[in-house]
């Protein structure tokens, strides 16, 4: 008995949703119909997402491996101020956060060139005369990534140490 009574409420319940979708609504304002909203494709070149900044790795300009992007800082405008770069540690646990100028930062499309002592597998590098050390060092590779919706890396002219020894960054509540 129990079966059939919840049987006949299901099947009621699903006539009545059927009529309820069947109708359609009638409009009862008296306002003139608005013009349809219009969607229009913007195309973004050259910009890039700052949700793919996160995790970025950040090189000095003897292409050492000196952190990475924790965040972007920015004011009330929406301009980026701060770069939140986190130094050391494995996996986040004992990394150090400092706060660099955002405009200190210099960001780069090509890869890192490689600076191995031999050679990467498909990989051709040149050699340049770096100007501000007079020292030779690998050149970057020529692969663009215009398609790309983030840089590479980024450089910021400072050894590890110094950025250990910057005063630690924190997040206030």
């Amino acid at each position: 008995m129990l079966t059939k009574s919840i049987a006949a409420g299901l099947a009621g319940t699903a006539l009545l949703a059927t009529v309820a979708f069947a109708q359609s609504p009638t409009a009862t304002t008296d306002k003139a119909p608005t013009a349809a909203a219009t969607t229009t494709s913007t195309t973004a070149t050259g910009q890039w997402r700052t949700s793919k900044m996160d995790g970025l790795k950040v090189y000095n300009e003897a292409n050492e491996n000196i952190g990475t992007i924790n965040d972007l800082l920015m004011d009330k405008s929406g301009a980026i101020k701060i770069a939140v770069i986190g130094v050391g540690g494995f996996l986040g646990v004992g990394e150090h956060l400092v706060a660099v100028p955002y405009e200190k930062l210099k960001f780069v499309n090509e890869a890192v060139a490689y600076t191995g002592t031999s050679a990467k597998p498909g990989a051709t590098t040149t050699t340049t005369t770096g100007a501000a050390t007079g020292t030779d060092r690998p050149a970057a590779t020529t692969t663009s990534s215009t398609s790309k919706w983030y840089p590479d890396h980024a450089v910021f002219n400072a050894s590890k140490d110094e950025l250990k020894n910057m005063p630690e960054f924190k997040y206030s509540e």
